[in-house]
């Protein structure tokens, strides 16, 4: 199984839509990537290791697949309509991880 984290970076000047986030561009992922995803997380940044400093994500959403071709297959012919829905919600480019779980 692969994990693929999409994490917007946090700055003095970063505009983030949680809510649209949450209740219209990832419930439109999931529709568009239908089976393939097979569970989808959120976190949203509330702080950081010291105390007082902000977050170094505002958000980050954790999308399992079974690997990446089934990635690949699903989200490819949908990552311009995934990437055109981006100001709708933030001023940040977001940066992606492709990483292998490993169950302990």
């Amino acid at each position: 199984m692969i994990k693929v984290s999409v994490m917007y970076p946090n700055s003095e000047n970063v505009q983030f839509d949680a809510d649209y986030y949450q209740k219209k561009h990832l419930p439109m992922v999931t529709k568009l990537v239908e089976s393939a995803l097979k569970r989808l997380e959120l976190d949203l940044g509330i702080a950081s290791r010291v105390p007082g400093e902000s977050a170094p994500y505002v958000a980050i959403a954790h999308l399992l697949f079974d690997d990446i071709a089934s990635f690949q297959e699903a989200f490819g012919p949908h990552a311009a309509t995934f990437a055109a829905d981006v100001k709708n919600y933030s001023n940040v480019q977001a940066e992606l991880q492709i990483s292998e779980l490993i169950p302990f």
